[in-house]
């Protein structure tokens, strides 16, 4: 798993935060971590990108920003609005394939969603994570709603031949609801992919400290982890 493309259900789902879970985690487990934001966008020069974010909870990662833009749009739109370059998925895919000839994982965290537009010849990150082969991690909420949004994410990778590495729950509930509780089962179920984590929500505002030492507890063995998927659900069931 030299590269993990990091994609959410929409914003607002906690990508950023379990994007730094996994940085956290595979540190924790000796290995070298880099994470790549192809497009940042809503930033003004000199503020903190998710990139630096996901560095500032995780710890000792490399941090690689191909483009920032200032409005909080899509890539492609906000680009264009700026009058600058966008980021074309080739662009990512050759600045992460480099990036893992000197790491032992790159994660790849998109903006919003998997086909939200890098340009306007419609590049994506789903044709980034065509162009590196590499497995797609799906970040989804935990309540109402979400076993739609994150099926067709799911559908989506299949249809273009791309692998799912699995889901994390981006924003767990301190008090889960009736659907977010359903939802533990249910999302493996119509999406096919294996539940690998649940972040609690307010993660993002643990100190470094804290957020370090927690965060392979969020995650399943498969990403450095040491949540137990099947004692979680029974922990929550309905």
């Amino acid at each position: 798993m030299a590269v993990l493309v990091i994609t959410g259900t929409n914003t607002e789902v906690g990508k950023t935060v379990a994007t730094a879970a996994v940085a956290a985690a595979a540190l924790a487990a000796g290995r070298t971590v880099a994470v790549l934001k192809p497009a940042q966008t809503g930033v003004l020069p000199g503020e903190r990108g998710d990139a630096d974010e996901a560095a500032r909870l995780a710890g000792a990662v490399t941090t690689l920003e191909l483009a920032r833009f200032p409005e909080p749009l899509a890539p492609a739109t906000a680009a264009r609005r700026a009058g600058l370059a966008p980021v074309r998925p080739h662009e990512v895919a050759d600045a992460a394939a480099k990036l893992a000839t000197e790491h032992d994982l790159v994660l790849v965290e998109g903006a919003g969603g998997l086909l939200v537009r890098f340009d306007d010849a419609g590049g994506t990150l789903a044709d980034t994570a065509r162009r590196l082969a590499a497995p797609v991690l799906v970040v989804a909420a935990a309540g109402l709603g979400t076993l739609n949004s994150t099926e067709l994410t799911t559908r989506e990778l299949r249809a273009r031949d791309l692998g799912c590495s699995g889901l994390v729950i981006g924003s767990w509930p301190a008090d889960p609801g009736l659907a977010a509780r359903c939802n533990l089962a249910d999302l493996p179920e119509v999406t096919g992919a294996p539940l690998l984590g649940a972040v609690p929500a307010g993660s993002g505002s643990l100190a470094p400290a804290a957020f370090r030492a927690a965060a392979a507890g969020w995650l399943a063995p498969r990403l450095h982890g040491t949540w137990d998927v099947a004692a979680f659900t029974a922990q929550q069931a309905p």
